[in-house]
């Protein structure tokens, strides 16, 4: 088979997704080329390709081959790598590239693959379970007990989230945006499921929690950014990774009047009001981590301490070809799935 990746050559909607030939690149010292089974697809992979993911602009530019997460065997490895050979089962992270027959990286962000996953579950894994860990753990810090709010608790994070959560004994409330992803939610882990498509999204949650949230995980953007805040609890802390109501459900490409709309009712949290009342808000990216050896390995060991374990499992996978990586972008942009999607060259 030959080497292929997606390219994308500059933004726009479905039709910039070009799969075209690979020139295969050996490892440099310290890396590890691996030839891909499965590779994760993203939010922020549909972000790339409509212009708008920063970091893709500093690191990358146009063309680019866009994907975070990969998993399948490794094909070729770089001087210095001794406890990796050919053929081993492997899954990792990359800053890009990723949608790929092969990808070339640092050892450090290449992991043995767990024996409870497969390649499909395992490609699916690390963004998802990375960020969640990163929110949760490293921001958030919540203690057994803390109440809780997940939005899109039914997505890739969401759902990792509400794992997450339960391994730290939180009480976590997710709020979904359709009846068919409620049951998916409370398998998960959430204690109380919000269905914004039934019921008022705030009364439920003050309902849920009267006294507000010691933590808010929001990557929905100005659609509930300062809602989420007004039910924080104090000391409360609101924990944003995303901007998703930003940007389109159908066509693919974004709608500039509303985006420039959807940005000026963005709240501007205000350092004394923050002081006064007693919380905190936090945000980042995930792609501006991948360099922090401590971020991957030690959040990575203790996912798949978990995993091992069967506290964590791997969301539920829906697989596309290579060839129909549109399709899997219309689907993600929908709103519509649950868990997540994964690309089989």
């Amino acid at each position: 088979m030959s080497a292929r990746k997606v390219v994308i050559p500059k933004a726009g909607g479905y039709e910039q997704l070009r799969v075209e030939n690979l020139n295969q690149v050996s490892p440099g010292s310290g890396e590890v080329r691996v030839a891909t089974q499965a590779i994760g697809v993203n939010y922020a992979d549909c972000v790339i390709r409509m212009g708008l993911y920063a970091s893709a602009k500093e690191y990358v530019g146009w063309p680019i081959t866009p994907g975070f997460e990969f998993a399948g065997t490794v094909d070729a490895v770089g001087e210095g790598v001794t406890d990796l050979s050919p053929g081993d089962r492997v899954f990792g992270v990359t800053r890009f590239g990723g949608y790929a027959t092969h990808v070339v990286v640092p050892r450090h962000q290449v992991f043995a693959l767990p024996s409870k996953l497969t390649m499909e579950q395992a490609a699916g894994f690390p963004a998802v379970f990375l960020t969640a860990y990163y929110a949760l753990f490293e921001l958030a810090h919540p203690r057994p007990g803390t109440n809780v709010l997940v939005h899109s608790a039914a997505g890739g994070v969401g759902s990792a989230l509400l794992q997450l959560g339960r391994i730290a004994g939180c009480r976590m409330v997710g709020v979904v945006g359709s009846t068919h992803k409620v049951e998916a939610a409370r398998a998960l882990g959430a204690d109380v499921v919000i269905d914004k498509s039934r019921e008022d999204l705030w009364k439920a949650a003050e309902a849920a929690s009267p006294k507000g949230y010691e933590v808010v995980l929001d990557a929905n953007g100005p659609s509930t950014l300062k809602d989420s805040y007004r039910h924080l609890a104090s000391p409360g802390k609101l924990v944003i990774y995303g901007f998703h109501s930003m940007l389109p459900r159908t066509g693919g490409t974004p709608n500039y009047a509303k985006l420039a709309w959807d940005w000026l009712r963005t709240p501007r949290f205000d350092p004394l009001t923050l002081t006064n009342d007693n919380t905190s808000v936090l945000a980042f990216n995930l792609s501006y981590l991948f360099e922090q050896r401590f971020v991957l390995e030690d959040s990575m060991a203790r996912l798949l301490a978990w995993v091992e374990e069967g506290k964590v499992v791997s969301p539920k996978v829906t697989t596309f070809k290579l060839d129909d990586v549109a399709q899997a972008h219309q689907a993600l942009e929908s709103g519509t799935t649950v868990g997540k999607l994964v690309l089989v060259p």
